[in-house]
């Protein structure tokens, strides 16, 4: 998906434009597929202001993600961006009030100097597209928490629903300044981009739902393998030393994070 929007973006279309094409054929889809089984009702949300509020401010996440990709390598927009596991964390331990220990916080702590190993000049992008990214993992991270919040009383179906209709909501009102003429070449790579967006949203919160983060993060964190391989077929586009290194550290404090919260879910547990 991400390998898509920047294919777009590069060849000139704002993110708006295809947020707002994104969300349209994704939700026309949602309400074909759970009309034609007569489940409409689960995409109903039993908190429409939340979830309205969640959409509509959920458009920044994307937004800055793929404004992002017109300035970094895909593999430099990918690395940068999972420092959203340790925003959550953050955010988890002062908003929730969940509480996070010494392990944690230096796991935190180091990776966000490995955000700043990737960001380094020996980087291969633009401190501006750096900029971008951040925002947008910070707004992913929120919108992360606000999910995990709403879960609570919310299917998966009415989130995924929620989320899209708001965020097409408010790329439409938004589109007439951005609007650029595509050719049936991007109407297709549009339509991809969209396949893969929902399909990938379902399948990884299904994951998450069977499996503890723990173990799925992993396979989550091999995005950066495809995102080096799509920046070297499409691109031409090699990882620096910084990129790599910055990524490794990263995705091994992430690891770390997400296996010492399973740990204390599993105490947790086994105490109740």
């Amino acid at each position: 998906m991400d390998a898509s929007a920047k294919w777009l973006v590069m060849d000139g279309f704002h993110p708006i434009q295809l947020l707002a094409i994104r969300s349209v054929l994704i939700v026309a889809a949602l309400l074909i597929g759970f009309a034609s089984r007569n489940q409409l009702s689960e995409l109903r949300p039993s908190r429409p202001r939340a979830q309205a509020l969640r959409g509509a401010l959920g458009i920044i996440a994307p937004l800055a993600f793929f404004m992002g990709l017109r300035y970094l390598p895909l593999a430099d927009t990918v690395v940068v961006f999972f420092s959203s596991v340790f925003t959550i964390t953050v955010i988890s331990a002062l908003v929730l009030r969940e509480r996070v220990g010494l392990h944690r916080w230096s796991a935190v702590l180091i990776g966000y100097a490995g955000v700043m190993i990737a960001m380094s000049p020996g980087g291969s992008g633009s401190y501006q597209g750096y900029a971008l990214v951040l925002v947008g993992s910070l707004a992913y991270a929120v919108l992360f928490t606000s999910g995990r919040v709403l879960s609570a009383t919310e299917s998966v179906s009415s989130l995924v629903f929620s989320y899209n209709a708001g965020v097409g909501l408010v790329a439409c009102i938004l589109i007439p300044a951005f609007w650029q003429p595509m050719q049936m070449m991007d109407w297709g790579v549009v339509l991809l981009l969209s396949i893969l967006s929902v399909s990938g949203h379902f399948a990884m919160t299904y994951a998450f739902s069977q499996a503890e983060a723990s173990s799925i993060a992993p396979l989550e964190y091999s995005a950066v393998l495809w995102a080096l391989l799509f920046d070297a077929l499409l691109w031409q586009k090699y990882p620096e030393t910084a990129t790599l290194l910055g990524a490794v550290i990263i995705i091994g404090s992430g690891l770390y994070v997400l296996q010492r919260e399973s740990k204390l879910a599993k105490c947790n547990h086994d105490n109740t």
